[in-house]
């Protein structure tokens, strides 16, 4: 599937609430992002704090796959998410 920014920014939000439903997911992004509980709600607002949330997720394969087992999406939209918020090269390649 492939993602416009604002359908990107919705899955990040999205990704917000499952990881704030799992205490131990939501220590680690709090950890990882340096923002305290009370303002992650403004900072999923932000399109960067959303690719850091999806760039969280990513980095486990795991949380990945629960993820999107939650929405019942394909595991690979994550990434497609990911890409139409950063942008292109935002994974050190350049589009043709």
């Amino acid at each position: 599937m492939s993602y416009s920014a604002v359908a990107a920014q919705e899955l990040a939000v999205r990704a917000l609430v499952h990881i704030a439903e799992h205490p131990d997911l939501a220590s680690a992004l709090l950890a990882t992002s340096g923002l305290r509980p009370e303002a992650l709600r403004q900072a999923a607002r932000d399109p960067d704090f959303c690719v850091h949330v999806l760039d969280f997720l990513l980095e486990d394969d795991r949380r990945v796959l629960d993820f999107a087992q939650s929405l019942s999406i394909r595991p690979d939209e994550v990434l497609s998410a990911r890409m139409a918020l950063a942008g292109p090269g935002s994974f050190g390649w350049e589009p043709d």
